[in-house]
């Protein structure tokens, strides 16, 4: 008997059941520019290096004053994709180390060029076109996100400003505030577990929600009675075992009292004119999701003319610095107010959290919501 094979009346051939041999793919080289913790430009490492500089005759220009005129260069030497730099004043870095001469480079590598972080990349060709592919609707739906988020608001009783900056492309906080009427605003922060996609729809369907004042029986200048009401709706059994904490206050304009409740949330933080410390404005609460049927308490706070109102997400505090020291939340709070830049507040104190981070995109979605009362 021959070596056929049948099955059935079906012959099978054993040199077609091995299959044919798999195609090798293709393996590029990347660096990657990483701005405000997203991709922002992809370029491919080729046969001609990479040159990274201000001046205008590099391949890559980086217009900023850290950044010398020619900093760095990133080639390919015998197959390994090596970085160095080329006498800039302030150094390359790379994971964190100072170069000195020059270093091979494995995937996933953070260059620190200056201010800006580049990221190498080791990945087959026809991966980057999929994940370029995937990242044009991510942009899509960031930028819908971003459109949900109010407007800063530079004059009245009360100004606002903010800063977001997702720790991927979709990020799981979310904030928000309005009139109810001319007398009473309402303003919010939310804080999804977790980050990407996921993350990114919870917020936006419970920011839907507060948007369409979509809670039936409930009283919208009671903090309380809106978090009661949200926590039975967005119950975790019903949505993939998501939970958010949350912030929510009511201010009256006329009386000068916010009213105040929190989810499982840090503290807001209050500076009121002629005192040296901020005042933290936080309840003890199950965060919402976790059980059906609790009740929020709230608290009340005067608040004098030019008092300023700083609420932000874990993200803000809770980052790993260069030496790898995780921060907490007492480490962010002697920072608020402390040379304080009216109107650029929240720009300010992101500027810190950068400066204290280790190079690359922040581990958490960072949200910053500087309010001040007129």
């Amino acid at each position: 008997m021959d070596d056929e094979i049948y099955s059935g009346t079906v012959r099978l051939d054993p040199s077609a059941m091995l299959g044919k041999p798999a195609p090798v793919e293709e393996i590029g080289h990347y660096l990657v520019l990483i701005s405000a913790g997203q991709t922002s430009r992809r370029i491919q490492i080729g046969e001609t290096a990479i040159t990274i500089g201000r001046g205008q005759d590099q391949a890559l220009v980086i217009s900023d004053t850290s950044v010398s005129r020619h900093h760095a260069r990133i080639s390919i030497v015998d197959g390994e994709v090596v970085a160095e730099d080329l006498g800039s004043t302030n150094g390359t870095f790379v994971n964190g180390v100072r170069l000195k001469v020059p270093r091979k480079l494995v995937h996933g590598a953070a260059i620190k060029v200056g201010n800006h972080v580049l990221r190498y990349e080791r990945r087959s060709k026809d991966d980057i076109r999929r994940k370029e592919a995937l990242d044009r609707e991510l942009a899509d739906a960031s930028a819908y996100v971003l459109s949900l988020l109010p407007e800063p608001i530079s004059d009245g009783p009360i100004q606002t400003e903010w800063q977001f900056v997702p720790s991927t492309q979709l990020g799981g906080d979310a904030f928000g505030y309005f009139w109810l009427d001319q007398q009473t605003f309402v303003l919010f922060m939310i804080d999804v577990s977790g980050h990407g996609v996921g993350a990114a729809m919870h917020s936006v369907a419970v920011v839907d929600v507060l948007r369409q004042r979509a809670l039936p029986d409930v009283n919208w200048r009671n903090p309380g009675q809106v978090l009661a009401s949200l926590n039975n709706r967005f119950q975790m059994d019903r949505y993939h075992g998501m939970l958010f904490t949350m912030w929510y206050a009511v201010y009256d304009v006329s009386s000068r009292t916010l009213s105040y409740s929190a989810a499982g949330h840090h503290p807001a933080y209050l500076l009121t004119p002629g005192q040296g410390a901020v005042t933290p404005l936080g309840v003890k609460a199950m965060m919402v999701g976790a059980t059906p049927d609790l009740t929020y308490p709230v608290e009340s706070a005067a608040i004098q003319e030019g008092s300023v109102l700083y609420l932000f997400s874990d993200g803000a505090f809770e980052v790993t610095s260069a030496a790898g020291a995780q921060g907490t939340l007492n480490d962010f709070v002697p920072l608020i107010g402390a040379s304080r830049e009216p109107g650029a507040e929240s720009d300010r104190l992101l500027r810190t959290v950068r400066q204290g981070a280790r190079p690359g995109p922040l581990e958490d979605d960072c949200s910053i919501l500087v309010a001040t009362f007129a």
